[in-house]
């Protein structure tokens, strides 16, 4: 027996010694992830369990009414999916032991304290055994709730730091945030931090607390005139989208995310704190497999009613660079940087990665135009009569002025024309006039929101990135297993071949 032991430990410090040495350090470490029914925690958790299966423990914190409803979010809503296909092959009959003896589903909520987790005994364990935590829950609706927006972007990011401060093994805390909490601005932006009360269009500073004030007092007002539950929904909305372009953000959803950051910032204390922030995230490059991607996200939506005949218009300047990154290459770099700046000594600052393209592999608008034109043209979407779409260039918008006039004078004005014609006619032209409100009112809905992207002239900075990739390659990472480097990505071929055929087999 003995022999053997010996044999069985000199054959796993062999297996030890081949691994890469981002594999090497995540051996029996403990860490908790929030958000992990996410497109991006989902690959995360993935690409942690295949790299190392020795891990000691993954805690994935899910919204649920208690462990067990939690245990069933973790089946159906992760580890279920396609994304786990090769995990499951490599391990056969012993995945669900793997699963089981690695991964804990956690109910919780980030808007609480302690993370709303009601477990005491479990919550305190946690605390005894954490050592990394990566915060990647976040709502990205752009015009959310102000409640709720605040409640998970900012001050939810908050409640996991102090979480974190509670735990005895602590030694990084990596947050998710996005490229655009930069607003509107324009040319090189840097990978720079937010200071706390920090705004865009220095008008002054942010009290992020009394931010909280005003939303919870307009809140308190609406539910005391029992406005229902609808126009309270809206006015929140309103109330958002109002109080992040009073201080420079286009909409909530980069308001509230950038806020997030100057409270992880300005309380972070001695904890080593790393900021990843992605461009617009797209299907999986090559890893696990490629084309993977969960729902229909950001410019995938231009894809697929572009594809589908629904969408005869582009609004945006083709000259501009449409920054997009592979959702794998944000999750190696996230790994590696956990791996780098774990216990990392330098913890009085903290360090920030854009996660981009722009400036190093740029794709032109153009570019990504004739990449759609070209794809649907040579493998045209059927509809559910079976018949074969058409596509064509479709009709270019280079400033939000000619677009908006466009719809003025091709939709709006013939509806109120045909408004006052029929006002007293049927039922049947009331309908057919409200249905067509509401879809125009849609479109220019969307086209506001999407309008500060479709025309960012901004370039991310990622001289932190490149630092990271030349520490990783001395460090002897491996640069295959891990890239995160966007020069290697061609656009075409990705975009073509990888991405809106993954795009429409796995849209929902």
């Amino acid at each position: 027996m003995r022999g053997r032991t010996r044999e069985n430990d000199e054959i796993s410090q062999n297996q030890e010694m081949e691994m890469d040495h981002v594999a090497r350090f995540l051996r029996d470490k403990t860490v908790l992830i929030t958000g992990a029914t996410g497109f991006l925690a989902k690959v995360f958790v993935e690409k942690i369990l295949r790299l190392q299966p020795n891990v000691k423990k993954l805690y994935l914190l899910l919204r649920a009414s208690d462990d067990k409803s939690a245990t069933q979010r973790l089946h159906d809503e992760i580890i279920s999916t396609e994304l786990f296909r090769v995990l499951r092959d490599n391990w056969s009959w012993k995945f669900d032991n793997l699963i089981s003896s690695k991964v804990i589903a956690v109910a919780g909520d980030i808007s609480f304290d302690n993370l709303g987790i009601a477990d005491s005994k479990l919550r305190e364990k946690m605390w005894t055994e954490i050592e990394i935590i990566v915060n990647v829950a976040g709502t990205t609706d752009f015009s959310e709730r102000y409640d709720i927006a605040l409640g998970i972007n900012t001050f939810g990011a908050f409640n996991v730091l102090n979480y974190g401060k509670k735990c005895d093994k602590i030694k990084l805390f990596l947050h998710i945030s996005t490229a655009y909490v930069c607003g509107e601005q324009q040319g090189m932006i840097l990978e720079k931090r937010f200071y706390m009360g920090d705004t865009l269009n220095n008008t002054g500073n942010i009290d992020i607390f009394k931010e909280k004030r005003i939303m919870e007092e307009k809140l308190e007002q609406l539910q005391y005139d029992c406005v229902p539950n609808n126009a309270i929904k809206s006015a929140m909305k309103e109330l958002g989208l109002e109080r992040a372009k009073l201080n420079g953000w286009p909409n909530t959803y980069v308001f509230t995310k950038a806020m997030g950051e100057m409270l992880l910032g300005n309380f972070k204390g001695d904890m080593p704190l790393v900021i990843i922030r992605p461009t617009m995230i797209t299907s999986t490059f090559k890893q696990p497999f490629p084309g993977w991607i969960e729902g229909v996200r950001t410019v995938d939506r231009i894809v697929v009613n572009y594809g589908k005949g629904k969408l005869a218009f582009f609004l945006g300047d083709f000259n501009s660079t449409l920054d997009v990154i592979p959702v794998d290459m944000v999750v190696n770099a996230m790994v590696v940087a956990m791996e780098v700046h774990y216990a990392d000594r330098q913890c009085s600052r903290e360090t920030i990665y854009h996660i981009s393209s722009s400036c190093r592999n740029p794709m032109k608008v153009s570019a990504f135009r004739n990449f759609l034109l070209c794809y649907f043209t040579e493998n045209p979407w059927v509809d559910t009569n079976g018949k074969i779409v058409k596509v064509g260039e479709g009709t270019l918008f280079s400033t939000p002025g000619r677009f908006f006039l466009y719809m003025q004078l091709k939709y709006v004005l013939p509806l109120k024309v045909f408004c006052l014609i029929n006002i007293l006619c049927c039922q049947r032209f009331k309908e057919t006039y409200t249905n067509l409100d509401r879809k125009i009112k849609y479109i220019l809905r969307l086209a506001e929101f999407y309008k500060p992207y479709a025309f960012f002239t901004g370039i991310f900075d990622d001289r932190n990135l490149e630092k990271l990739q030349r520490v990783a390659e001395d460090r002897g990472i491996d640069v295959s297993e891990f890239n995160f480097d966007s020069k290697s990505i061609d656009w075409e071929d990705y975009i073509m071949n990888i991405h809106i055929p993954g795009l429409f087999q796995h849209e929902k």
